[in-house]
């Protein structure tokens, strides 16, 4: 077979885009649930309390909390072997720095796994999806290293409650969206890179003494770090182009040095030096760096950049696209983001040559509108799609020798998008009767791709190669 044997197939989710119950058995606000409806033209407001003129999609989302045996037994119908979710760090600690959790979150996701148990499904956790607690604001949220000491705190409880249920852990969603959009990622709302920079720092610390923790915890648990796929081609061979591309990337890749290698980059360092930033290090950090390398690195795929001489430093913006060029060799999505498979074979080799750890990627879809007709969506796009990425990735597989551990697609119920609050960008195989305004009967469908992708993993990817 062209897919390793233990190769796991399955599907990925956020607790804040699903979810919703924003309240239920004592959950506490966390910085996406004051983040308003948006759209592909106009960006989502961040309000500092929840305010009743505005949408807040993660309030209830798809209703997952109540739909989640519904949901899971969907899944198991497709023949997932692994499901990625994250934990709602705000169900756990509700303001975040408690003494003690809240049962009744932890009892939520107790069911859950009882769920996953029943249907042979090996769970992939995300212990901080975009999640952080509002009352951390207090503190200053990362910026602060008293969360260090919180996010163990959070961390330890999961560790020792899930011991021997969950084999398989991320430390932070897309940690160098620090970079891109400091809100979503950590609750840190400045521009200052000094700002950001240090809560960055505090995050490297919390994801080592996690490792470490975890390995201590039970020898059979795999921590890996998740990275926000970003990937650039150079404009043109022009020499310029190709080190403002190299300079693009060093801002993003950094993030996956110092996780993979246990230390700062010469050229952030030097960077850090012309630019005045000050690490908030103390004695023994860089130990702690050291010996909390992860054992793999995960990340998100969905498109490509193009840059060169007019891209001025890091791209703004949730989406993260405008870095000045546009790729004319590659179609968009209806949301603008270039479609380009063979970019994920390109990534593949790029991290596997520059880290040697194995891979899995955690996120891959197509956001799409998708139209519920008799009960049936047809879906041809995302299914052309998924199969055209997949087909790449055996590539690197059968023909680079990377070893990657698995594929979660992105996500495989619709769920709220991240980057603008909507529910009409889909990329689910299982419509949910829900529209950009909470209205609807919440009822589930099975789109053709989720056919499609059953048939997929019962072949273990043989498929691929029928059409």
């Amino acid at each position: 077979m062209s897919f390793p044997s233990d190769f796991l197939w399955g599907g990925a989710t956020a607790a804040n885009q699903c979810e919703g119950a924003y309240l239920e058995d004592g959950k506490g606000l966390s910085t996406a649930d004051v983040m308003t409806l948006g759209s592909h033209t106009q960006k989502r407001k961040t309000t500092k309390t929840v305010e009743s003129q505005y949408i807040y999609p993660s309030h209830q989302a798809v209703d997952h909390f109540h739909h989640y045996q519904e949901d899971i037994a969907l899944f198991a119908e497709m023949g997932f072997t692994v499901y990625r979710l994250s934990i709602n760090w705000t169900r756990i600690f509700p303001q975040g720095d408690e003494e003690k959790p809240n049962e009744k979150g932890l009892a939520f996701y107790d069911r859950i796994f009882d769920e996953l148990e029943k249907y042979h499904i090996e769970p992939l956790i995300t212990i901080s999806h975009f999640e952080t607690p509002l009352g951390l604001q207090k503190y200053g949220s990362w910026e602060n290293r008293k969360v260090v000491d919180f996010y163990m705190r959070y961390a330890k409880v999961l560790l020792e409650r899930y011991q021997g249920r969950v084999k398989y852990w991320l430390t932070f969603n897309e940690i160098n969206c620090m970079s891109t959009m400091p809100w979503v990622s950590a609750g840190i709302a400045s521009d200052n890179e000094q700002i950001r920079m240090s809560a960055a720092y505090h995050q490297f610390l919390a994801s080592a003494k996690v490792v470490q923790l975890a390995h201590q915890i039970d020898k059979n648990n795999k921590v890996g770090m998740m990275y926000c796929g970003h990937f650039a081609y150079p404009h043109s061979p022009h020499p310029s182009d190709m080190i403002a591309t190299t300079d693009f990337m060093h801002q993003m890749l950094f993030y996956c040095d110092v996780q993979c290698r246990g230390y700062y980059p010469n050229y952030k360092i030097k960077q850090f030096e012309r630019d005045g930033i000050v690490l908030p290090m103390q004695d023994g950090d860089e130990e702690i760096l050291k010996h909390g390398t992860v054992d793999f690195l995960s990340y998100s795929y969905y498109f490509t950049h193009v840059t060169g001489m007019k891209t001025k430093g890091i791209y703004k913006g949730l989406n993260g696209i405008d870095t000045g060029y546009q790729n004319p060799y590659l179609p968009v999505s209806e949301w603008g983001w270039s479609i380009d498979p063979q970019g994920l074979r390109y990534s593949l080799n790029l991290l596997y040559d520059r880290y040697q750890l194995p891979l899995m990627i955690v996120e891959n879809g197509l956001g799409a509108v998708d139209v519920l007709e008799n009960g049936k969506v047809h879906d041809p796009y995302r299914i052309d799609y998924l199969r055209q990425h997949l087909l790449e990735l055996e590539k690197a597989i059968t023909l680079d020798g990377i070893p990657v551990m698995g594929y979660t697609m992105w996500g495989p119920i619709d769920i709220v998008a991240a980057s603008t609050g909507e529910m009409k960008k889909r990329y689910g195989f299982i419509y949910v009767d829900v529209d950009d305004y909470g209205q609807g009967s919440m009822k589930r469908y099975k789109k053709d791709s989720f056919y499609w992708y059953q048939r997929v993993i019962q072949t273990h990817g043989e498929s691929l190669k029928e059409e």
